[in-house]
């Protein structure tokens, strides 16, 4: 085993090829024929996966606890038995059509610090946990981040193991069947920081050619499902101007929920993702549709005025046009911003480490920011080719997910105290 004196910590890195392997053994299990991989929350692949996973972290000494959700939890002893744990983690469960590198990189560069960590014998006083959140994508049970939400108590465990898949199957069973409903009951309290690496999943790094994300926080989002009712009427004998075209309402709006999140630069998001339009035939008149709004922003009196701003407008436009409306909020996510010293402890390392860096928000969800409620918490963003995710063409590039290790495995180490 090579060893490292405490004196040559900053010149430490990460193990590249080990993190690779990692994460292409990984990919194996739900590979599918385009690259990509399909393992989906609580099936038979997702539990082979939570096995090597725990097969991984036991070989480098660690104990496992998991709850009643279905979180793995894989702690490195410290030194001092109190201390509070500094954790990293993310998923391992994907989409249907996902990638090598969403969530997965997260728990695979956890596990890499755990394994560098005994490689150079470091000591530390505080325990390191990596973790592997239950359900984060949502795609076979909603809502999203399940295992996250129960642990800091935003969502119900009672609630969600009841969440049934398109089959009927509920949560709950499938842990049962997987062997994964744990009974070991983990504490919110005592966490000294969480930190999360990831891909970023959208195009900023890579467009500016920087390496790190040090990610500031993630954008709230307000949602919203939209009716407007007009008149069907025959689109020929119909003049312009006595129309009640529910259709040139809807087109308003989408280019004012456009407009408003433009005028509310650089965080503000705005987009409308359906759009379904009755009766549907090229020579009538639409006289209803449904659309859905979708506003982001990292501040909240900037989010609150992103709101108030969308209701004039639906307003004015269906007053104009004489439309009926019912505009039904959906969702609310407060903006969630990151511990100052989780956020300096990447920005430092990064910098110490001769990385490029910027500062950058999360416009996704993450568990990060269930656990950034309960604890100090940060992100730590890596480029992805195209900003593509969500896909089996997703791809990283191995110094990359280097880097972001090397960045996670120095932020963690300031946290946790290295004892010499």
């Amino acid at each position: 085993m090579d060893t490292s004196p405490v004196s040559t910590l900053s010149e430490l890195r990460t193990d590249s090829d080990r993190l690779w392997q990692s994460l292409m053994t990984l990919a194996e299990l739900g590979a599918t024929p385009k690259g990509g991989v399909n393992r989906q929350a609580l099936t038979e692949l997702d539990r082979q996966a939570r096995d090597l996973f725990i097969q991984w972290c036991k070989a480098e000494g660690c104990t496992i606890r998991i709850d009643a959700i279905g979180n793995i939890f894989a702690r490195r002893a410290g030194t001092d038995p109190d201390a509070p744990a500094v954790m990293t983690g993310s998923h391992i469960d994907t989409q249907p059509t996902g990638g090598k590198f969403d969530g997965c990189f997260g728990v695979m560069a956890g596990l890499e610090v755990l394994r560098s960590l005994n490689q150079h014998d470091i000591k530390t006083r505080c325990p390191v946990e990596v973790v592997v959140w239950t359900n984060e994508e949502g795609c076979r049970f909603a809502p999203c981040m399940m295992g996250s939400g129960v642990h800091t108590g935003q969502l119900s465990l009672h609630e969600m193991l009841a969440q049934k898949d398109t089959d009927g199957v509920t949560a709950g069973e499938a842990l049962d069947a997987i062997g994964y409903r744990g009974s070991d009951e983990i504490p919110r309290e005592n966490v000294r920081a969480f930190f999360e690496s990831h891909i970023e999943q959208g195009p900023i790094l890579e467009d500016e050619e920087t390496t790190i994300g040090v990610v500031m926080g993630a954008l709230g989002q307000r949602w919203f499902d939209l009716s407007l009712t007009g008149q069907e009427a025959h689109a020929g004998p119909t003049p312009m101007s006595l129309r009640q075209d529910a259709m040139l309402g809807a087109a308003e709006i989408t280019v004012a929920v456009n407009r408003i999140a433009i005028e509310h630069a650089p965080h503000g998001r705005g987009t409308v993702g359906v759009m379904q339009v009755h009766p549907g035939s090229r020579n009538v008149i639409p006289g209803q549709v449904y659309m859905t709004i979708d506003l982001r922003s990292l501040e909240p009196d900037s989010l609150t005025a992103m709101v108030a701003e969308l209701k004039e407008v639906v307003e004015a436009v269906s007053q104009r046009h004489r439309l009926a409306f019912e505009l039904t909020p959906t969702a609310d996510f407060v903006p969630e911003h990151f511990a100052d010293n989780c956020v300096n402890a990447v920005r430092n390392a990064a910098s110490q480490l001769g990385y490029s860096h910027l500062d950058i928000v999360s416009g996704a969800g993450h568990d990060a920011i269930f656990m950034g409620r309960i604890a100090p918490a940060g992100m730590i963003f890596v480029p992805c080719e195209g900003g593509i995710s969500h896909n089996e063409i997703e791809n990283a590039a191995p110094k990359d997910l280097h880097a972001g290790c090397n960045v996670l495995f120095h932020a963690m180490l300031d946290q946790a105290e290295i004892v010499s």
